[in-house]
């Protein structure tokens, strides 16, 4: 059904991370493969992704260029794009593939979705969510923290990720009033900074 594009630089645990979440998906027949866009790391983030049975494109080209690479390289006619650490919520599954048949039922490819944005917070933490949702609900421009539900069709038509210093938030604004806030969550570890660029 969908295919996952992971930026990925020295960054091999968080990869562990969210390859690990995506194993339910592949099993459920959601997630048809996973394409990891490395940057020439330094670490064993490579390895990781092989042995997870990732298609590995290593590049050190610019982070625009290799996620390009990558959306090109992916099987699927739907792309999901994350980063590393991010964790999408336990249903995400189902709400993805309903997105995503409700979408093609009607012939609308020209929506793309994002997930919300939760900080992994103790569980219970009431003032952990409360701060997540007040955060989603001001924020105008989402994050590529909470990754990206697009249809190849709609991704080349807006020209892809852009040459841009953060061309992931700058195909989010692109894309402008087409995205749609899923209410699955993502949960990203706020103390561990991520490089993919």
């Amino acid at each position: 059904m969908l295919s996952v594009v992971i930026p990925a630089r020295d960054c091999e645990r968080a990869l562990v991370r969210t390859l690990s979440v995506l194993v339910s998906g592949a099993v459920a027949g959601t997630v048809r493969d996973v394409v990891v866009a490395e940057g020439g790391s330094r670490d064993e983030t490579a390895k990781v992704a092989e042995i997870a049975g990732c298609t590995v494109l290593v590049s050190t080209a610019p982070l625009d260029h290799r996620l390009r690479e990558a959306a090109a390289a992916a099987r699927s006619a739907w792309l999901m794009f994350l980063r590393p650490g991010t964790m999408p919520d336990g249903g995400w599954i189902e709400e993805t593939t309903r997105f995503v048949e409700a979408a093609e039922r009607r012939g609308q490819m020209e929506t793309a979705a994002v997930f919300r944005a939760e900080p992994a917070a103790p569980a219970g933490s009431v003032t952990g969510q409360a701060w997540a949702v007040l955060r989603d609900a001001l924020r105008r421009r989402p994050s590529p923290d909470q990754g990206l539900l697009i249809h190849r069709r709609l991704y080349d038509a807006v020209g892809g990720h852009p040459a841009a210093d953060d061309p992931e938030a700058a195909l989010l604004g692109r894309l402008g009033r087409r995205l749609v806030r899923l209410r699955s969550t993502v949960i990203r570890p706020p103390d561990e900074p991520i490089e993919v660029s």
